[in-house]
């Protein structure tokens, strides 16, 4: 059959929408549907100087002072159309056949190798390179770079049994080689690694990352083979970015979100495979070990809160890629690791060149998942993650054991840990949760398929369990994102058991989270605080950081809320606590001596010392002086950020006045960020009347000219951390009222932040008398802050009930424990 001749339409007008970017033709008659066409155009365009977005210009200086000129793409999300026309959309995939002119000194660097390099008349100094025509690819992907750079070492060639025959190489300024020097040795692990996981081929021949100059996004520009980085982020030590840009070859290029809608989930397995691999490759080092724990504690708090995200979009967004992060390592273990991968390759298989929705990786997974045997085909994993994804809350998941039937009662409900518990429809909520079992008559720790799963129930009832004698643990591992609570006698016995010789027969990750459960469930007010301390009694030969994390926090968040009478108690066994590991760790830290060691000395000094632990003041007190006695101690301070609170708190009024100089002394040619970090230290942390006073009199009375409104906002939010300093600000507030009053009412952001920050903070009825007596005696004053103070009184009054409910038994636990242990109290600062 003999083609047709291809017509010419003429156009017969054009325009331009001003209120979106959109380009329309009209042509002078209809073409007739299913017709292909071919639009022949030349436009012209602006390069951006003001930010590295869409096709930028920027410049920097070499090291012999020479101006350098880099032109470069980040077109992803939708800033190719700012580049040149086009439908700038993720399912409008084509091939591009890209040519540029350029400088003979530089090199041009695009998604596929350069075909071939032609000489211009007339102009010597440049030339024009063709480069080979593209796979289909989404506009975003589309990557440009003309500059003057140098490979690092030779390039490295990947082959493997898949299909894959790729040249892989590392790109910089020649005078910053010498800092990406690991590079090429890192990026060969980590590829090898992310394509053994895809076993799929990449239709690409080359692969080139790039550590560009003056490069100013907030991530890499993930083009499809042409990786671009800021400098500071490809020359350091860790696998993780390098993981997660090369994922985003196959899953985010080669594989595609169908629409913006889709990028979260695209982003979640991609953040999800690059830990994975990190940690394969390192143990996760860079991340101190701490992945999922660190992500999945602040989505617990922030999914416990009343109003999770404050209504932020952007955190939103961020906790949403971060659940589904997690969902995909649940499925992974719930599964089993090679269904998983199974699923996840024939999804890819099937969507090569194509784009995806979130329900075509959910399908594969569950058609793999039916297929190996590994659910019940009641269970659905799209219906499962839908239950997790479509809600911004996790559920509390508790198990009752009635062990005379050798029985347990197992369930849900919303997680709540901020007070008052009443948020909208909260009953009716309701998870597909995996129920995964571990129990001490037969430890099996790598048994991680559920016995069953909450099929969108409230409640269900779990048969042939152990007797009385042994516990059991639900959720090991934080194999899904929720906390777990048990009967009291269940607690006790897994209590018991970390106090044994064989508390390491449990998982460092599962000793951490039945701590972290433990003491959240207290401050929720689900359990006994008695019962969540009893937990902790095994930490004096606990070594593992990742057990340590959740104690540091507990320590901090309860020790803001017990009332000052309690706090010398409180206080007393946190050193009980700390003081063995302190000890052990020693002071001084080596050159040679993991990331995570560090971290774990420097929050057990930090929280050691904040009790008066006088070994420890000491040190810091010593440190402190060779900046006192410092010829010129305004150029720069010598002493480590974690030594300055035990100055402040323990130390001198010398020592105290001395920094407070620093601070109003400061001079603006250091870092902003160390005059700040002083600030909140000298605010936030002292114990001593006097000093708060002072501080309050010099920004707030005396109106020094060295303290901003930013200044003032931030005292008064430090001094919140404690009884004593919520307390010194009250009645600051209180004994200065009308000057107060008359100075700073009509600075409106001054004047709420320090009504709310003097009068919120209270726990106890003794605090709610004072600010309900306070509001009757100034009834009518407050201005702005008149919804403040009637906010803060509802605050009081919900805190006065917690503490009704637990400072008794915090009390009479703290009174036992002290009384069956030996304390040196010679050893520590008294108040």
């Amino acid at each position: 059959m003999r083609k047709k001749k291809p017509q010419k339409i003429p156009i017969k007008k054009t325009s331009m929408d001003p209120r979106k970017p959109i380009f329309t033709l009209r042509l002078e008659k209809l073409v007739p549907k299913n017709s292909v066409g071919y639009i022949n155009f030349s436009f012209k365009a602006s390069m951006q100087t003001a930010n590295t977005e869409a096709f930028f210009k920027t410049t920097y200086v070499d090291e012999q002072d020479v101006e350098r000129m880099v032109a470069a793409t980040q077109l992803r999300p939708n800033n190719a159309r700012r580049m040149f026309p086009c439908f700038d959309e993720p399912g409008y995939k084509t091939p591009f056949e890209l040519s540029v002119v350029r400088p003979r000194t530089m090199i041009a660097l695009s998604n596929t190798p350069v075909a071939r390099t032609e000489d211009i008349n007339g102009e010597p100094n440049a030339v024009w390179d063709h480069f080979e025509r593209t796979p289909p690819m989404s506009t975003f992907t589309l990557g440009l770079i003309i500059a003057d750079l140098k490979q690092l070492g030779e390039s490295i060639h990947y082959k493997d049994d898949n299909g894959n025959d790729i040249e892989l190489r590392v790109w910089g300024r020649s005078e910053y080689l010498q800092a990406l020097e690991g590079v090429n040795e890192k990026l060969s692990r980590v590829f090898g690694e992310v394509a053994k996981f895809w076993q799929v081929s990449l239709p690409l021949r080359r692969l080139d990352i790039v550590a560009l100059p003056n490069y100013q996004g907030v991530k890499p520009a993930d083009n499809w083979g042409l990786i671009v980085y800021k400098e500071s982020d490809l020359c350091n030590n860790g696998y993780l970015y390098l993981a997660h840009e090369i994922s985003y070859q196959w899953l985010g290029a080669l594989v595609t979100p169908a629409w913006w809608s889709d990028a979260h989930l695209n982003k979640a397995f991609v953040g999800y495979l690059a830990a994975e691999i990190a940690f394969k490759l390192d143990g996760g080092s860079e991340m101190d070990g701490k992945w999922p724990m660190t992500m999945l504690y602040s989505l617990y708090y922030e999914f416990s809160k009343r109003y999770p995200h404050s209504r932020i979009t952007g955190m939103k967004q961020e906790t949403a890629c971060f659940k589904i992060e997690l969902l995909f390592r649940m499925f992974n273990y719930t599964i089993g690791e090679d269904t998983f991968k199974k699923g996840i390759r024939t999804f890819i298989e099937s969507k090569k060149f194509k784009t995806f929705t979130g329900d075509d990786i959910w399908n594969a997974l569950n058609e793999a998942a039916l297929a190996d045997g590994k659910i019940p085909k009641d269970v659905d994993i799209k219906t499962v993650a839908a239950s997790w994804i479509d809600k911004e809350r996790l559920p509390l998941i508790t198990v009752k054991r009635n062990t005379d039937a050798n029985s347990a009662l197992v369930s849900q409900k919303v997680y709540l840990r901020e007070r008052p518990h009443d948020v909208p429809d909260a009953a009716k909520l309701l998870w597909w949760a995996p129920i995964v079992l571990w129990r001490s008559d037969n430890l099996d720790f790598t048994n991680t398929m559920p016995v069953t799963w909450m099929r969108n129930h409230k409640d269900l009832n779990l048969v042939n369990m152990p007797d009385k004698e042994h516990f059991i643990i639900v959720n090991p591992e934080e194999i899904a994102p929720f906390p777990v609570n048990y009967d009291d006698e269940n607690w006790k016995l897994i209590s018991e058991f970390l106090q044994s010789e064989d508390s390491t027969k449990i998982p460092e990750l599962t000793r951490a989270k039945l701590l972290h459960d433990a003491w959240n469930l207290a401050y929720a007010g689900e359990l006994s605080f008695a019962t969540a301390l009893n937990m902790t009694l095994f930490l004096p030969k606990e070594k593992h950081p990742l057990v340590w994390d959740p104690v540091f926090t507990m320590i901090d968040h309860v020790g803001r809320h017990i009332c000052t009478s309690l706090q010398d108690k409180f206080r007393a066994y946190v050193r009980n606590l700390l003081a063995p590991l302190y000890n052990e760790l020693g002071k001084d830290a080596s050159d040679k001596e993991h990331k995570w060691k560090k971290s774990l000395r420097s929050n057990a000094r930090y929280f050691l010392c904040s009790t008066g632990y006088k070994p420890c003041v000491q040190e810091a007190q010593e440190q402190f002086s060779k900046w006192m006695q410092a010829p010129n101690p305004d150029e720069g301070n010598p002493v480590s950020d974690s030594y300055l609170c035990p100055v402040f708190r323990w130390g001198t009024q010398q020592e105290w006045d001395f920094a407070l100089q620093r601070v109003i002394k400061f001079p603006p040619s250091r870092t902003k960020s160390e005059r700040t970090y002083l600030l909140k230290t000298l605010a936030g942390c002292p114990y001593d009347e006097h000093k708060i006073e002072k501080i309050l009199n010099i920004t707030l009375l005396e109106e020094n000219g060295n303290f901003t409104e930013s200044d003032l906002l931030l005292i008064f939010s430090m001094l919140t951390g404690s009884p004593q300093g919520t307390s010194a600000l009250f009645h600051f507030l209180a004994n200065n009222w009308e000057l107060l009053k008359e100075r700073y009412s009509s600075r409106t952001n001054v004047w709420d932040s320090l009504i709310s920050c003097a009068t919120s903070r209270f726990t106890t009825q003794e605090g709610y008398d004072l600010v309900s007596n306070f509001y009757v005696e100034h009834k009518g004053e407050f201005s702005s802050a008149q919804h403040i103070m009637e906010k803060a009184l509802r605050n009081i009054l919900e805190e006065t009930k917690w503490s009704a409910d637990n400072i008794p038994v915090l009390e009479r636990w703290l009174d036992n424990y002290l009384q069956n242990t030996e304390m040196e109290e010679d050893q520590y600062e008294k108040n």
